[in-house]
């Protein structure tokens, strides 16, 4: 007969004991924060029971609720001192202008938001987990303040779409379009070395117009950046790629009248355009080094990381 080792409640209850007030308002806080995505994903793959006012996901909630607060209130030395540390770097990130309160917040707002109308919201979890790859040694490379990487971005927009008249409104993106002509007509994909990943900067790619895809992605992303444009770099499955933001769907709509009858007439003939909308609702369109017009077809369509310039 197995016997099964006796809980001493009574111990439980008095390590569940906190000195201060506040340290039970925080924990519960904290425990909020993280059951609400818990729940989503739980939500979201569990049986719909279809009870009464949805008791079943009231339970459920107040479940995961009671037993994440159990395990962090077991943890709260140590919770409340990270707590603490990390509210200290947010507190400097939102001095110096970096990563801060506000841009958690965001964050966090920004993954509910998704995760709400993904049906598998646990891959949200997994992408905001996932790193991107090597990302200090691209944002270094990105030299979108580099003159030469300025000036190159410049040439392109003399050489290709100048003068088009009516569309005022939309001149910076038909200009990093012509960036895009540019690079993407002169491109040449070379591996890296076989001994790991060579992150080539965006002046260096200048000289050769050679690389693989996150040296293709780093020049477009700087030229881009230089001139104005909002670029953002995408990792997927063995590949990373530059997308462009282009503003709402209204926008949308304008440029792909722009890309369809106006800037890349013969190479979009019959094509269709391919982007992503983010939770926000904003529109980013692919300029992979495959594609022959802006919104070509994606490699891989899955999105495991993302790297915004803002």
């Amino acid at each position: 007969m197995i016997k099964f080792p006796k809980i001493d409640f009574p111990q439980l209850k008095s390590r569940l004991q906190v000195k201060s007030p506040w340290d039970r308002i925080i924990i519960m806080l904290l425990s909020l924060l993280i059951t609400i995505p818990i729940f989503i994903i739980l939500h979201q793959n569990l049986i719909d029971l279809r009870w009464p006012f949805n008791l079943d996901r009231v339970f459920i909630f107040i479940f995961v609720f009671i037993a994440v607060f159990m395990l962090l209130m077991l943890l709260r030395t140590i919770i409340i001192v990270c707590i603490v540390i990390y509210l200290l770097v947010l507190f400097y990130g939102s001095i110096i202008g970096n990563y801060g309160f506000t841009e958690i917040s965001e964050d966090y707002n920004s993954m509910i938001y998704t995760m709400s109308d993904n049906p598998f919201p646990q891959d949200i979890i997994v992408a905001k987990l996932l790193p991107f790859p090597n990302k200090s040694k691209i944002l270094s490379a990105i030299e979108y303040e580099n003159p030469k990487v300025r000036n190159f971005a410049i040439m392109a927009t003399t050489k290709h779409f100048k003068g088009l008249k009516g569309y005022s409104d939309y001149r910076t993106t038909i200009q990093c379009f012509a960036v895009f002509k540019e690079i993407n007509s002169r491109w040449n994909y070379v591996n890296d070395p076989k001994e790991g990943d060579y992150i080539a900067t965006a002046s260096e790619s200048l000289q050769y117009f050679s690389g693989d895809c996150d040296d293709h992605s780093i020049l477009m992303a700087a030229a881009i950046r230089a001139i104005g444009g909002t670029p953002r770099l995408i990792h997927t499955k063995g590949h990373i790629y530059p997308e462009i933001l282009i503003g709402s769907l209204i926008d949308l709509e304008k440029v792909n009248y722009l890309i369809k009858n106006v800037l890349f007439v013969k190479e979009s003939y019959k094509q269709t355009l391919h982007y992503h909308i983010d939770e926000r609702g904003q529109v980013w369109m692919n300029l992979d080094y495959t594609a022959k017009y802006p919104g070509g077809p994606f490699m891989y369509e899955e999105i495991l990381g993302a790297l915004t310039l803002n």
